[in-house]
């Protein structure tokens, strides 16, 4: 994978793709936004304003103040274990892929939430 590629990705071109696999399998955006403002820091305000700009996905999470549970998100996403990533910035990425993932199976949000 192309990691420069990815940091160069628009938060604006990732998030509407989120939002149609979420909804795709009735889920709502809502949670979608809950979990992505648990895991970045961001308020709603701000999460809209950045969906809607041109900010970089590095950009975006070079900007998050991040929930320190993160560390708590766990699993397999796109073939990868979630926890063994090094790289600090796609450890960033899957983790969000996961709790995003996490959202469209219809986990509880208790437990996406690591509370």
């Amino acid at each position: 994978m192309n990691v420069d590629r990815v940091r160069a990705m628009q938060f604006a071109t990732v998030y509407p793709l989120y939002v149609t696999k979420v909804e795709r399998k009735g889920q709502s955006v809502e949670a979608l936004n809950e979990v992505i403002r648990w895991l970045t820091g961001y308020s709603q305000a701000e999460l809209d304003r950045l969906a809607a700009s041109d900010t970089s996905l590095d950009d975006f999470f070079a900007g998050a103040p991040m929930n320190p549970n993160a560390e708590l998100i766990t699993g397999v996403i796109c073939g990868v274990r979630v926890e063994q990533i090094d790289d600090p910035f796609m450890k960033k990425v899957r983790q969000m892929d996961k709790i995003v993932d996490e959202v469209a199976n219809g986990r509880a949000m208790s437990k996406i939430l690591r509370a």
